[in-house]
């Protein structure tokens, strides 16, 4: 298998989130693609980022954070929205897609929660998955998934020639 018919692309670097976005916008309609991606809490003054992860499938939200107030200095995230998500995630491979979008494995799923379910679902069900890694979960993340992906550039075009080739290999 070559590394452009890998089954999961890991976008490497800090702007995952600005190539989902392009891709959304650029793939066709008919592309059935399940997943979550992340979205801002909006709330001033906080120093942790996690918020929302956002199903691809129904919009619905899934809040990933507890809101510890102004000036906190503490990471308020909270995995039971994950698993949550998870479960919605699970719903939209079982009616059928051809591309799984996890926007991160992170600190959640390096400890065996968060998004990994959702990640071991669309492995199992053979369908290309699209993913971040964060540099800190570089370790956890290669022995959950030894072998079985390619790093690609944070660039759209790249990440899109892999999808095709994926698609191709997959069908």
């Amino acid at each position: 298998m070559n590394d452009r018919t890998r089954k999961i692309a890991v976008i490497d670097g800090a702007n995952a989130d600005d190539v989902y976005r392009t891709l959304l916008d650029r793939w066709p309609a008919d592309l059935r693609v399940a997943g979550v991606v992340a979205q801002d809490h909006g709330l001033a003054d906080r120093a942790c980022s996690a918020g929302y992860l956002r199903s691809l499938g129904s919009g619905e939200l899934f809040p990933i954070f507890e809101d510890l107030g102004p000036g906190s200095v503490e990471c308020h995230l909270e995995g039971a929205g994950a698993l949550t998500a998870v479960e919605a995630v699970r719903r939209d491979i079982a009616n059928g897609c051809d591309l799984v979008l996890l926007s991160k494995f992170g600190k959640l799923e390096a400890n065996g929660a968060g998004l990994r379910d959702a990640f071991s679902a669309a492995m199992d069900a053979g369908i290309p998955v699209l993913t971040s890694v964060s540099p800190r979960f570089q370790e956890a993340w290669e022995r959950f998934a030894p072998s079985m992906f390619v790093l690609l550039p944070p660039d759209p075009d790249r990440v899109e020639e892999w999808r095709r080739a994926a698609s191709r290999s997959a069908a």
